[in-house]
C-alpha cells in the first residue's frame, strides 16, 4: 500500500484527499500546512507546519502538492530530491521558463515520477472526443472553440491575497480557472503556431492579475482556435468545448458530447459521470487521474501526464499575456 502525503490544505487538497482516501491502494500518513487551524481536515493523518518536517519524520511513497502557484517548483524538487513521488496540480509554474525547471528535473531523476493534475482529460466525454478527432472519421478539425465563462467574488482574492498578485499567481482566470480548457485545446489540435490575445479586468477589484482574456490561436495544421475566459460571470455556467470540422461539430457542454450534422441534428454521443458537491464543476475525474497515477508508480509504468505535456498550457498563458502587452501576434517556434 503506497503511504501519502498531501502538502497544502486549502480547497483543491479536499478533493485530493477524498480520492486518495477511496483508494484501497494508498493510505493518507501525513498532511503539511502552515496554518495549524487546518489539521482537522484530515483528522486521521499526522499534521506537519513544515515540509521538510513531514519528508523526514514518515516515509511517504508519493506526496500531492496542493500549494499555491508560486510554491508549486520549490516543493515538488525538495520531494524528489528526497526520492518521493509527486502529483502536483496544476499550473505547472508560474510561467513557463519556470516550468522548465521541472521538465529538467523529471530527466534528472527519471526514477522519481512527477505527475501534473490536468484531471479534465480523463473525462469520459473529452477520452471520447480525443479519440473520434485522431480517428479522422470526421476529416481535418478546421476549427475549435473553448468558453469559461465563472464567477468568483472579490472575497475568492481577499481571503487569500495570493490568488491576485502576478507574483504569486501568475494570472488570474487563465491560470487559475481557464487553464485547463487551454489544455484540451492543445491537446486536440497540436503544436501552435501564433496567438494573438488580450486579458483585462472587467470587474472592480484590487487585484493584479485579469478576471477576463480572449485569444485567437492559430496551430500548424491550420487549425484556428477561438478562445474566451472569465469570472464576471453571474455564476459558474457550463464550460464549452467545441470541434469544427467541415460538416460536423462535435462539443462538450454540461458534460454531454454531442454531434450535430450539417442538416442541424444534434445526437448525444457521451455523457460524464456525475460529481456531488458545489465544486462538480472542477470536473469529475480526478479520482482517475489520481488512482492512475499510484498504478503508475505501483507498476512503473509512464502513462500519467509528465511536466512536459503541461508545458503548453503554461507557454500559451504566457503568450497571450504578452500578446495582450504588445498587441501584437506572438508567434511559436515550429517543432
Amino acid at each position: 500500500m503506497l503511504k501519502v502525503g498531501v502538502v497544502g490544505l486549502g480547497d483543491i487538497s479536499q478533493i485530493h484527499i477524498h480520492a486518495i482516501q477511496q483508494n484501497p491502494k494508498a493510505q493518507l500518513i501525513a498532511v503539511c500546512d502552515e496554518d495549524e487551524s487546518l489539521k482537522n481536515k484530515a483528522p486521521h493523518s499526522n499534521f506537519y507546519n513544515n515540509l521538510n518536517s513531514m519528508l523526514d519524520s514518515e516515509k511517504l511513497d508519493c506526496v500531492h502538492v496542493c500549494l499555491p502557484h508560486h510554491l508549486h517548483v520549490s516543493a515538488t524538487t525538495t520531494c524528489v530530491e528526497k526520492g518521493i513521488h509527486v502529483l502536483q496540480e496544476k499550473p505547472l509554474a508560474v510561467n513557463a521558463k519556470e516550468g522548465l525547471e521541472l521538465v529538467a528535473l523529471q530527466r534528472q531523476y527519471p526514477e522519481i515520477k512527477v505527475g501534473i493534475c490536468f484531471q479534465n482529460r480523463y473525462n469520459d466525454t473529452f477520452q471520447t472526443l480525443k479519440h473520434i478527432v485522431r480517428s479522422g472519421q470526421y476529416g481535418e478539425v478546421i476549427g475549435i472553440k473553448g468558453l469559461v465563462t465563472w464567477f468568483r467574488p472579490e472575497s475568492y482574492y481577499t481571503e487569500k491575497p495570493w490568488r491576485g498578485q502576478m507574483a504569486y499567481a501568475g494570472g488570474g482566470v487563465l491560470i487559475n480557472q481557464s487553464i485547463h480548457t487551454l489544455d484540451l485545446m492543445q491537446l486536440l489540435c497540436g503544436n501552435i503556431s501564433s496567438i494573438k490575445g488580450t486579458v483585462s479586468q472587467l470587474l472592480d477589484y484590487e487585484i493584479e492579475v485579469e478576471d477576463t482574456a480572449s485569444a485567437h490561436i492559430k496551430f500548424e495544421n491550420n487549425a484556428n482556435g477561438m478562445f474566451f475566459a472569465t469570472n464576471a460571470n453571474f455564476g459558474n455556467s457550463s464550460i464549452e468545448l467545441q470541434v469544427i470540422f467541415k460538416n460536423e461539430k462535435l462539443t462538450i457542454k454540461d458534460n454531454i458530447l454531442t454531434r450535430m450534422n450539417k442538416e442541424g441534428y444534434k445526437i448525444q454521443i457521451k455523457e460524464d459521470e456525475k460529481l456531488d458537491g458545489d465544486k462538480s464543476y472542477y470536473g469529475p475525474s480526478h479520482g482517475k487521474l489520481i488512482n492512475q497515477f499510484y498504478d503508475c508508480i505501483i507498476e512503473d509504468t509512464d502513462d500519467y501526464i509528465h511536466p512536459k505535456d503541461a508545458l503548453a498550457s503554461i507557454a500559451m498563458i504566457d503568450a497571450i499575456q504578452k500578446s495582450s502587452k504588445s498587441n501584437s501576434v506572438v508567434h511559436f517556434a515550429s517543432n
